[in-house]
């Protein structure tokens, strides 16, 4: 079966960043900003992007690139007669499906809330109220249900029409659309009465926060999230590598990935600090401050239904981006491994995905007794920390070790595939760096996750 490449350079830049696009950027990179100190955190957010996640970055790209396959059947392609690499394409595969068991539902959430905000549900809604919508909504497993199966069905519906029709055309409409409402969204933020504090606790490096919370805290947050925001490690980007031409390098590439992703992720920040200091609300709020604090926010502000509905439009697109990638991830690992139809490889990936996502719908409900992660915790702490905190830095470290080894690929065949094509080189005086330095500091990230 010939191999399906990209229409276009940009769709495969915005369907990459889309995939490391996601709910990470919007939902965690604000309230961990928050809890960290606000600007310190962001420097060094921003330098551990560049020094650890970017390397990885082709490192994954390069091994999709050359072998032509998905993560499943990479390995086999590169690697040595008799080595044992290939096991990782199965955990890797293993990664997106759990992934996809607790981000089917996140995304439903968001949805839903788009259109609450459209049908102006929380009108003459107090802050209990719209706080206990939630709730309600958590502990309601058929309305749970009904968005987690849209969301499945319209990902799967979009990457049975093929790369080029399905998933590249319809990630670069909402990708163009999520950059531009992002832009709308901050600048009706910055321009709120009392915003421009909350841009200064953002933006302004203030190191008394910093030993409240502690330099080494605020080292290692960053350092994760620099990490995660990338979706590196279960070969999320090995597959788009696999769809490329080789007329640009993957260094080049990957930087212009890196930085629409951390445009979005400060940008989002630029709308939520902004808002958090006009109305008196807490920074740090944690996770709830999308469902609960931002919706508060949007109900006494002026247009807010509108500002509302925008914004978790915004967060359907930022979810829905990655979603489609890690379908189409899956759906290429079947076919690669059975030979099956893309037609085939939806329908089954759809009951298979749509089935594994229920326990994290019923994990706030029916089944809200079983707390895997210490009391209060749900089905989906339990999902998002196998792949969080074990299946992504432990398979970076493969992809890696892979690259850089001579029990590998080999750093010489990496480096020939990295720099193939048109722009940025990656410089071959950096090998002892990618050797033994980024290891220290994925196996730092992988033992602290830990915890």
């Amino acid at each position: 079966m010939e191999r399906e490449n990209f229409k276009s350079r940009l769709g495969f830049i915005l369907i990459s960043a889309g995939c490391a696009i996601g709910i990470g950027n919007v939902w965690k990179f604000p309230y961990v900003t928050g809890q960290n100190g606000g600007g310190i955190f962001v420097l060094f957010y921003l330098f551990f992007l560049i020094a650890v996640g970017v390397p990885v970055l082709t490192m994954e790209f390069a091994v999709g690139r050359a072998s032509r396959k998905s993560p499943v059947c990479c390995y086999q392609e590169l690697e040595k007669p008799g080595s044992k690499w290939h096991i990782h394409g199965l955990a890797a595969m293993l990664g997106n499906y759990v992934l996809m068991m607790f981000y089917t539902s996140v995304a439903g959430w968001m949805l839903c809330y788009f259109v609450k905000f459209l049908r102006n549900d929380f009108q003459g809604m107090n802050t209990e109220a719209v706080a206990g919508e939630f709730s309600n909504m958590l502990g309601n497993p058929v309305s749970m249900t009904f968005w987690m199966a849209v969301i499945v069905a319209v990902g799967f519906a979009i990457c049975s029409l093929g790369l080029q029709a399905g998933v590249e055309r319809i990630t670069k409409i909402m990708m163009l659309g999520l950059l531009a409402l992002i832009v709308v969204l901050a600048v009706n933020s910055v321009s709120l009465e009392g915003g421009m504090e909350g841009l200064k606790f953002y933006l302004v490096p203030d190191w008394s926060k910093v030993e409240e919370v502690g330099l080494a805290n605020v080292i290692i947050a960053a350092m994760n999230q620099a990490f995660f925001t990338l979706s590196l490690g279960i070969g999320s980007m090995a597959i788009f590598g696999s769809y490329m031409s080789k007329d640009h390098t993957l260094f080049g590439e990957s930087v212009q990935i890196a930085v629409l992703d951390t445009f979005v992720a400060i940008v989002s920040g630029l709308i939520i600090f902004p808002a958090c200091f006009a109305f008196g609300v807490d920074p740090g709020a944690g996770p709830e401050l999308i469902f609960i604090t931002l919706p508060n926010v949007f109900n006494v502000m002026a247009g807010g239904r509108l500002w509302g509905s925008l914004f978790f439009l915004f967060m359907t697109f930022a979810a829905f981006s990655t979603i489609i990638a890690v379908f189409e991830n899956i759906m290429a690992c079947c076919m690669d491994k059975w030979a099956w139809s893309r037609k085939k490889t939806a329908l089954i990936n759809g009951i298979v995905i749509f089935a594994a996502s229920v326990p994290c719908v019923l994990g706030y409900n029916v089944w809200s007794g079983f707390q895997p992660r210490g009391a209060g915790s749900a089905v989906l702490d339990l999902e998002d920390f196998i792949v969080s905190n074990l299946l992504l830095p432990g398979g970076s470290l493969i992809f890696l070790l892979f690259c850089v080894t001579k029990w590998g690929w080999g750093f010489d065949n990496y480096l020939a595939e990295a720099n193939t094509g048109t722009g940025l080189k990656f410089p071959r005086s950096l090998r002892w760096y990618v050797t033994f330095v980024i290891p220290v500091v994925i196996l730092v990230i992988l033992v602290m996750g830990l915890k």
